[in-house]
């Protein structure tokens, strides 16, 4: 059987076990990013492979000088971390998983990305359990705030609600997720009975222990990614092709699937 034709088929059966589940959610990583025009950290082309990787302390730095934090953050707003980033678009995939989310067939996603791509494209029902580049976070209240509302006058910057400290909402090494936005992804977890990972090999913790946590409890799980990875072995289906390729036809053939249900 040609790829192709077996991937129609298997986007079918995934269409169905979208529809048959009772409460399905997704798992974004990098690879929806890179499709996006977003460099990966790590791997061939990675700004980590090419610069190295920031230091795995990198949070306690920051707590033991934050006026340097955020100066150092300031200096580094056109380099090269943070160029793609400011000129990202959503692309088909994001926007396939806003059609789902319309559908009221995917009930939840989180994303590992800090792009701000899945809030462009109109996806509702989210975390973003690494942060979003676009934010600033107070570590005290967790309030956050778009960087305009903000003044920068004094460093460090005080939260306009609690007069914590601020940082950007990006999670940095040996920072701990922010528990508001861990309990979500507990939460949605422990309903799911199904998982989409899409552009991630869910090896990264704690994100990835959500999705095989839904296919230890005997839900199913389901990748959308372009080579082979880590979880290959244990998906119940796996769609391979670009996501911004794959999930629209998958989006697309759980409407068909459920026009024709319902009529």
């Amino acid at each position: 059987m040609a790829v192709t034709e077996a991937t129609d088929h298997l986007i079918q059966q995934a269409a169905r076990a979208l529809l048959d589940a009772r409460y399905p959610i997704a798992l974004t990583g990098a690879g929806m990013s890179v499709e996006s025009g977003i460099p990966p950290f790590r791997g061939p082309g990675g700004l980590w492979t090419k610069y190295g990787e920031p230091p795995m302390n990198g949070y306690q730095i920051f707590l033991q000088d934050p006026k340097k934090g955020w100066e150092d953050r300031l200096r580094r707003q056109d380099d090269e971390l943070w160029r793609p980033l400011k000129v990202a678009k959503p692309n088909p995939g994001h926007l396939a998983l806003v059609e789902l989310e319309r559908l009221e067939v995917l009930r939840f996603l989180i994303t590992q990305n800090v792009d701000d791509l899945h809030r462009q494209a109109g996806q509702r029902h989210l975390a973003e359990i690494h942060g979003n580049w676009k934010l600033i976070r107070c570590i005290d209240c967790n309030g956050r705030f778009r960087a305009e509302q903000i003044s920068l006058e004094t460093l460090p910057p005080a939260c306009p609600e609690c007069n914590g400290l601020l940082k950007g909402d990006t999670v940095a090494f040996g920072e701990p997720i922010p528990r508001d936005v861990l309990a979500s992804c507990m939460e949605h977890a422990a309903r799911a009975d199904l998982v989409l990972c899409a552009g991630t090999s869910a090896t990264v913790y704690p994100a990835a222990g959500f999705a095989l946590e839904v296919k230890q409890r005997g839900g199913v799980l389901i990748e959308a990614n372009l080579y082979d990875s880590e979880i290959t072995a244990i998906c119940d289906l796996s769609l391979r092709g670009p996501t911004g390729e794959v999930l629209p036809r998958l989006a697309a053939a759980v409407a068909e699937i459920r026009k024709a249900r319902l009529s």
